[in-house]
């Protein structure tokens, strides 16, 4: 075993050297908060292998019943583990939380009471905490408040560090020239910490409905994880002079907010590089306000941790009216593209897309070619005339609703698809919405649905062979513009929900609603595809489908995803995004890599809500995953091979 001085220079090295951002979590550890910097999930751990994967059992269960009153699927937590100690966030207070990774016995907990700010803070989901060290003995855990404080704690015992900001404590709501109110800006995704600086996104409301067209605008900004100070920042709405201001036209940047990253950060710590996901400006469906392309918004954009210079950006959504932002974490790899390495940068999205740049000079690895899309006709609204579509990899998921995309068990049951989608306007990827009754139409009847095809679960890859795991979910929604109500908000348009009636209690979209899809990086060819598990049991048990083989349908959720050297983990998900009843699940599975075959599976003390963590403690590999079901206390569960 290392001892503490050796482990924690180990450590530094491993933050500093070049190949940290795309091999994966390294030296038993999991130091962020997808594994690595490059947010791979993969680690190179093997005690739990396909040879005995079998014999994994619950080790230990933390329970988080007594952390606030919000405790349940909503915790989206993934946990750190540093030489054998396992850190993360709980409850809706967002408590940062230390326990034995071994045993799962509590060593400390933090809070910060922030009164109302915390309780009306816009996102009470969390998906953790950042670690920091300087090799020499200083370990930091890096927690963001629900009200949008940065809070260093002492990583041994929870107390916060007398000299970062105030007594531990920066205010992040200075430095974001407009006024704030309380429920405006937080966040949702932990730091992402590049040497000495640490990276801080922000999330706010959703902006479906918003009450106006003005709103804070989601700047990224870099902190020195040393005393707290504000080094940098990254307008996401460009201001007047600053390149891209000329994409908000009628003075639009002026009053817009939002384009913040709420979706975790990911970094090349050897390049001093961070790439943003940043997500769509305000409002999610209405851009009428927002005339122009509204860079950077729905972007991809590199800075340099040090200075918050922009190195490269790609905007992946002209004025974004589908709320299809950049929700998932960017994944970093080293491949070889026509036998040449290249280091490059996955970003998945939600409209099923992954975008593959090269992550030094921003250039796509494969052509990304500007096509015509169908146009708005709701009034004000100006939509792009193009669209970026990669031309590799293929899509990973459905995109766009025709009839063929309408579920077919039976004919009884296509011809009621049919009948019930004449009702909406159908039409390709990038069909806008409609106003009611236009064209005789309720609305627009869209695949993916605003949540996505991929979301905040991302991706996984595995560094030694270049290949990138996608969880997604084929799902849809029907919605339209309408007149906001008198007092409502001050934009002339808003999006409304469309009720899609069901097809005889099914989805009216085809499966497999649940799918993971395996993708070469060193070609852009997908290399299969396999449905996450089973239909829900609601499908199951429908009459009308007795004697039909259902097994290709998959359950309506993202899987959330961890590689090791040899397996991938995979689950039912946390149910809560489904596109239909039933949802989720508490399977956890081992699935073999080069052919996405199940070896195993085990079930969960509740739904997978987060995405797993792998670490050793004590010289034993555990898997340490969230679990939770709506309404219920969750838990974070601690998985292990029995010794013998």
């Amino acid at each position: 075993m290392l001892t503490k001085n050796v482990r924690l220079v180990a450590i530094a090295l491993l933050l500093s050297c070049s190949a940290w951002a795309q091999t994966g979590a390294s030296n038993g550890d999991w130091l962020h908060y997808g594994g690595d910097a490059g947010g791979t999930k993969y680690s190179s751990l093997d005690q739990i292998n396909a040879a005995n994967v079998s014999g994994l059992r619950v080790a230990w269960r933390w329970k988080a019943e007594n952390f606030g009153p919000r405790v349940d699927s909503n915790w989206q937590v993934t946990p750190l583990a540093v030489g054998g100690t396992v850190y993360f966030t709980a409850g809706s207070r967002r408590q940062a939380v230390a326990i034995d990774g071994a045993t799962g016995e509590t060593k400390w907990t933090y809070r910060l009471d922030e009164g109302e700010r915390g309780d009306r803070a816009p996102r009470i989901n969390n998906r953790g905490l950042a670690y920091w060290t300087d090799g020499r003995g200083d370990e930091r855990i890096l927690l963001i408040s629900p009200g949008y404080q940065l809070v260093a704690l002492n990583a041994k015992t929870g107390y916060p560090v007398p000299g970062f900001g105030k007594n531990g404590i920066v205010e992040l709501w200075d430095g974001l020239d407009r006024k704030v109110q309380v429920n405006e800006i937080g966040s949702s995704s932990p730091a992402m910490i590049v040497g000495d600086v640490a990276v801080i996104g922000a999330a706010m409301l959703s902006g479906g409905a918003p009450k106006s067209k003005t709103n804070v605008p989601g700047y990224v900004r870099g902190y020195d994880v040393r005393t707290g100070k504000l080094i940098w920042t990254f307008h996401t709405i460009p201001k007047l002079g600053e390149f891209g201001n000329d994409t908000w036209e009628s003075d639009s940047w002026q009053y817009t907010g939002n384009t913040g990253v709420w979706a975790p950060i990911s970094a090349d710590p050897q390049l001093g590089y961070v790439y943003l996901p940043i997500e769509t400006p305000t409002g999610d469906y209405y851009g009428g306000h927002r005339p122009g392309n509204n860079l950077f918004a729905d972007s991809i954009v590199c800075l340099d941790a040090k200075t918050g210079k922009r190195i490269w950006h790609y905007q992946l959504i002209h004025h974004d009216i589908w709320d299809w932002d950049t929700a998932s974490a960017p994944l970093l790899l080293d491949v070889k593209v026509d036998g040449r390495a290249r280091k490059v940068v996955a970003q998945v999205t939600k409209q099923g897309f992954a975008y593959v740049f090269d992550r030094v000079t921003g250039d796509p690895i494969w052509p990304i070619v500007e096509k015509p899309v169908p146009q708005s006709d709701v009034p004000g609204e100006k939509t792009s005339a193009t669209q970026p579509f990669p031309t590799k990899p293929a899509a990973f998921d459905r995109q766009g609703v025709s009839e063929d995309d309408l579920i077919d068990l039976t004919p009884e049951i296509k011809a009621e698809a049919l009948r019930i989608a004449s009702q909406f306007k159908l039409g390709p990827l990038y069909t806008p919405p409609i106003l009611p009754g236009a064209g005789g139409k309720l609305g627009t009847l869209t695949v993916p649905h605003n949540q996505g095809a991929a979301n905040w679960q991302s991706a996984a890859a595995d560094p030694e062979t270049g290949m990138l795991y996608v969880p997604s979910v084929t799902n849809w929604w029907a919605y339209a513009m309408v007149e906001p109500a008198a007092g409502r908000s001050d934009m002339r348009y808003v999006g409304q929900n469309v009720a899609v009636p069901r097809v005889f209690d099914l989805p009216i979209i085809k499966g497999p609603w649940g799918r993971i899809t395996a993708i070469d990086l060193n070609t852009g060819n997908h290399s299969w595809m396999v449905p996450n598990g089973q239909a829900p049991q609601y499908v199951r048990d429908n009459p009308r489908l007795k004697g039909i083989d259902l097994s290709g349908l998959g359950n309506p959720e993202r899987a959330p995803l961890l590689v090791t050297k040899t397996l991938l983990f995979s689950g039912d998900g946390a149910g809560l995004f489904s596109s239909g009843p039933n949802g989720g699940g508490p399977k956890f599975r081992a699935l073999d890599k080069k052919t996405g075959r199940t070896i195993f599976e085990m079930e969960l003390p509740g739904n997978e809500t987060g995405l797993p963590a792998t670490y050793l403690a004590g010289g034993r590999q555990f898997i340490a995953v969230a679990v939770g079901t709506r309404g219920n206390p969750s838990e974070l569960v601690g998985l292990a091979i029995p010794r013998p």
